[in-house]
């Protein structure tokens, strides 16, 4: 037996799981997004156990402290903070909103989509053209608009951002749902009397699992976008609690006072974290691609 057949052989021996686990180790860069991802999710939920600071009582005192200051080793902003603390708990929000966003919107989306494209005709005419109106509509102008009436939270910010960001993943069900409607098993389960609900649920949905995980990571992502953009245009969450825009925010009145040290961490975390995010991604098309090599 040659090498190759060799490989054949033990290739096919292999589960689809491993098979895929192979091709997501593979893709360097998202092993760089997971290495990067575990970083900050230590870095904002378990750093603060080890490097407390007071976030919420201003000290003035030691306002504008630069990089390298005696217990702030990323200085300090305006109001004292310690940038270095700051940047933990304004990560614990970033990140929260976006992974309870980003599930939110795609679960929202995926059985939006999974019934849309299941049924078909004029249920699915009428839930796709929801679907366009939505998109037609940017997300940004809607979060701004609700951050003017209500009052920004966490909770309403999830379910804000989960509640436009729910029609891509909406359409990318849908798709695969047509196309999944007309397979044996699912025409077999409508034959024995099984409901459309049934159907939807224990095989639409399920067998749509690897588009729903890749584009989940990618909604987390934009998730995470969207919160530094509200709060860059100074509609995020109130003082004392922060996020990566709002420091980005703090941080541009004083950009011609020469202290970068209250842009560039937060600016260089949100583009490592959406990067990162992005990069896994990826790697799961190639987990889920059942093509693959």
């Amino acid at each position: 037996m040659t090498t190759t057949q060799a490989t054949v052989t033990i290739d096919k021996a292999q589960t689809p799981w491993r098979r895929g686990m192979r091709r997501f180790v593979r893709n360097k860069l998202a092993m760089i997004g997971v290495a990067i991802i575990v970083f900050f999710l230590l870095f904002c939920f378990v750093g603060p156990l080890f490097w407390q600071t007071d976030q919420v009582h201003t000290d003035l005192k030691s306002a504008m402290l630069p990089p390298g200051s005696p217990g702030h080793p990323l200085g300090t902003n305006d109001l004292g903070y310690d940038v270095l603390g700051r940047l933990m708990q304004g990560g614990q929000i970033s990140i929260l909103i976006g992974l309870a966003a980003g599930v939110l919107a795609t679960g929202i989306g995926t059985l939006w989509g999974a019934i849309a494209g299941y049924v078909g005709g004029g249920v699915d005419a009428v839930m796709m053209r929801v679907v366009d109106a939505g998109i037609a509509i940017p997300a940004t102008f809607l979060l701004l608009i609700l951050s003017t009436i209500l009052q920004p939270s966490v909770g309403l910010m999830i379910l804000v951002i989960g509640l436009v960001s729910w029609l891509v993943p909406a359409r990318l069900v849908r798709a695969e749902s047509i196309s999944l409607k007309s397979r044996e098993y699912v025409m077999a389960i409508r034959a024995m009397g099984g409901t459309h609900a049934r159907a939807v649920i224990k095989h639409i949905v399920p067998n749509t699992v690897g588009t729903i995980v890749v584009n989940a990571t990618f909604q987390v992502a934009d998730a995470i976008l969207l919160v530094a953009y509200v709060s860059f245009l100074g509609m995020g969450l109130q003082a004392p609690a922060t996020d990566w825009g709002a420091m980005l925010t703090g941080g541009m009145t004083y950009t011609y006072s020469g202290a970068w040290w209250l842009i560039f961490p937060a600016g260089i975390c949100i583009v490592l974290t959406v990067v990162a995010f992005n990069a896994i991604g990826d790697g799961l098309r190639d987990f889920f691609d059942v093509k693959g090599h």
